[in-house]
């Protein structure tokens, strides 16, 4: 427990509120289904870059990949870089595509919709099966930014593990029931900033009271010298082809990430895309630089001033900011890992209740329903998926990095080829969509399951590799998309 930790529940009370304002303003501008899970396509570049950068890196940023980089050094830029590779990617290639091919395709409200809209899909089984993938990996997801929250509220007031993840739970589900799309990307806007700011303040702070980084560096090689190499584990043995790939793959994900890619479908105009990118890539680029400078740093204080040992090193973020700033400022900084936690449990939430409410509700239950009942439904979505995602992160033993890489590997691999292949393949029918999203997330939950040799390699991998054959043989094994389906991709390429 922090001690003198009043004026970081003031702080911490102060931000909640805030959160809150701008959710009930949200509120106030929310009529629809399309305004409620796409915010009316009315995001600008910056809350649409911020909002996309926040909803991914989520409390792994604060937690994850500082104790990860507190644990194996360098060892962590194979992570971090493959993420930023795949950050700008991710824009690059698809965020003016899905934006344009998501309104043409019938204004496609989530990404089941896309699917069973782009290839005409009338049974509707692409848009169920997406969506029955998106509660699976989202309840894992979810589950591990409450695990964080706990994490948060255990070590900052002393609260019971399980309590302390009831009251994260209780302040995302809050403002995400009323406010919907837009309350969560103009919060994520406010939180991503936050989040970048105490990333860069912490490690720089660190490393002036040690002697700056040259200082920093030496300290690490005086410990040791195995965390400052790329090529080596912390332990000195060389990393092997599969542990290197394993990290770097991660940024292959973000083609598949639901909450990530309905950001793509808001922003306002495709004018907005580029600017967007430069800012999410600087934004992300600077976060997790700040990130692995906090678990560095993180080494030589726990070594200079706890004997080497720390419980639990995701927890290294907490611990510089306890011992380095006075408790209002601490209260702000912490304030950054309930913001991260906030801005992604918020939108997998919402795109978890999307797939309920328009998915499920609307595809096979009322086809009739009105906007106001299917925003009901989706609200009602959040509350009850919550409850779920907060019984799965009950475990004090969960780690952050563990189950948000079990998620990210299922989306990835389930949509990220089909997604791709999607947008630039005309030839591309229903049956090879149907392939991919079954091939690639069954394979992710297969391989999760099996362990040594080649079944170390992240699922990512696999998963994304035979997903794509799936498509491609599904595709050409079966007849060419109906002469409607190529003639509304003509006219979406034609809109670029």
């Amino acid at each position: 427990m922090i001690e003198n930790n009043a004026a970081i529940i003031g702080t911490f009370i102060v931000y909640l509120i805030m959160m809150l304002g701008i959710g009930l303003y949200a509120y106030k501008r929310t009529s629809s289904s399309a305004d409620y899970f796409l915010g009316g396509r009315s995001l600008g570049p910056w809350p649409a870059a911020l909002s996309a950068g926040a909803s991914d890196m989520s409390g792994w940023l604060l937690l994850g990949l500082p104790g990860y980089a507190f644990a194996a050094g360098l060892e962590a830029v194979w992570l971090g870089g493959g993420l930023l590779l795949g950050t700008y990617l991710n824009w690059l290639l698809v965020a003016k595509r899905l934006r344009t091919y998501s309104f043409e395709a019938d204004d496609s409200l989530t990404l089941p919709e896309f699917f069973s809209n782009r290839f005409e899909d009338k049974s509707k089984m692409i848009q169920v099966i997406s969506a029955f993938f998106i509660l699976l990996f989202f309840l894992f997801y979810t589950s591990s930014g409450l695990v964080a929250g706990g994490k948060l509220f255990e070590t900052v007031f002393g609260l019971d593990y399980s309590i302390a993840v009831i009251v994260g739970t209780l302040a995302v589900v809050s403002y995400t029931l009323f406010g919907g799309f837009l309350a969560v990307s103009w919060t994520d806007l406010v939180q991503g900033l936050l989040m970048a700011a105490a990333l860069l303040i912490v490690p720089v702070v660190a490393m002036q009271a040690d002697g700056g980084i040259t200082a920093l560096f030496s300290a690490l090689e005086a410990k040791n010298p195995e965390l400052l190499t790329l090529w080596n584990d912390a332990s000195g043995e060389p990393l092997t082809w599969i542990a290197i790939v394993s990290l770097a793959a991660w940024g292959l994900g973000y083609f598949g990430q639901p909450h990530i890619l309905a950001r793509f479908a808001g922003i306002r105009n495709n004018a907005a895309v580029p600017t967007a990118r430069r800012i999410a890539v600087i934004w992300s680029g600077l976060a997790m630089a700040g990130a692995f400078l906090v678990g560095l740093t993180g080494i030589v204080y726990v070594d200079s001033n706890m004997g080497g040992s720390l419980g639990d090193g995701e927890t290294i973020f907490m611990v510089l900011v306890n011992a380095m700033f006075s408790p209002v400022i601490a209260g702000i900084l912490l304030a950054a890992i309930l913001a991260a936690i906030m801005s992604t449990a918020d939108s997998q939430l919402l795109v978890s209740s999307s797939a309920l409410a328009e998915d499920f509700y609307r595809n096979l239950l009322r086809k009739d329903a009105s906007q106001k009942e299917i925003v009901m439904v989706g609200r009602f979505a959040v509350i009850g998926l919550s409850l779920v995602a907060l019984a799965l992160a009950m475990n004090p033993d969960s780690t952050v990095l563990g189950l948000v890489s079990y998620a990210w590997a299922g989306f990835g691999a389930a949509f990220g080829p089909t997604l791709i292949l999607a947008l630039y393949w005309k030839r591309m029918n229903r049956s090879g969509a149907l392939a991919g999203i079954l091939v690639g997330g069954i394979t992710v939950v297969v391989w999760k399951q099996l362990s040594g040799g080649i079944y170390d390699l992240y699922e990512i991998v696999p998963g994304i590799l035979f997903a794509t054959l799936a498509i491609i043989i599904a595709t050409l094994a079966t007849q060419a998309p109906p002469a409607s389906v190529q003639k509304r991709f003509d006219v979406y390429l034609s809109k670029l």
